[in-house]
């Protein structure tokens, strides 16, 4: 699993650093930033979330 996120579309909702807090976080301007681009197995279930809710679709799962 690889973990992206297109920071140019990122709408700063802040899903992906509350439902994976260990792959994502928010810089100061609230844009997502990847902390993990290969997270962790016990990892890889939040990040699949974190993908699935964020509105703008910045963050990606490539399997």
């Amino acid at each position: 699993m690889r973990v992206t996120a297109d920071r140019s579309v990122c709408v700063g909702a802040g899903l992906c650093a509350l439902t994976a807090p260990g792959v994502f976080d928010q810089d100061d301007d609230g844009v997502v930033t990847v902390l993990a681009s290969d997270p962790g197995a016990d990892q890889r279930p939040d990040a699949r979330e974190a993908a699935d809710l964020c509105p703008s679709g910045a963050v990606r799962i490539i399997e």
